[in-house]
């Protein structure tokens, strides 16, 4: 007994590392006009960085994303706002479409998971 709550403590300390996937939808990156502009945070938009644009995420949240056509993945900052009708669960910088392998395609389908900060 004394063993299971130490490997339960020693789990619950060293923290969980991602949460349950968040979201399921569709990715695309952003236009190269956006360069140089300030995103929703305030930020200056860079296509070399690796953060997205989501609907409702804080600022600042990390989040893995994974190409569900290819399996790669990328793990990305919130700085900036998707309209609340865009259909798509998330905007990547063109860094982070290359890193996932959609850049020729435009648009992907993708997870999104939360991670612990």
């Amino acid at each position: 007994m004394r063993n299971l709550f130490l490997v339960i403590s020693l789990f619950i300390l060293s923290g969980f590392v991602y949460l349950a996937a968040l979201e399921k939808g569709k990715a695309s990156y952003y236009s190269s006009k956006f360069e140089g502009k300030k995103t929703s945070s305030g930020e200056i938009f860079r296509q070399d960085s690796l953060t997205a644009a989501h609907k409702t995420l804080p600022f600042g949240t990390r989040i893995k994303v994974t190409n569900l056509k290819n399996d790669s993945t990328v793990i990305l900052r919130v700085n900036d706002r998707l309209s609340k009708n865009s259909s798509h669960c998330v905007d990547v910088t063109l860094r982070a479409a290359k890193k996932l392998n959609f850049v020729r395609d435009g648009i992907t389908s993708v997870t999104l998971e939360k991670l612990n900060p």
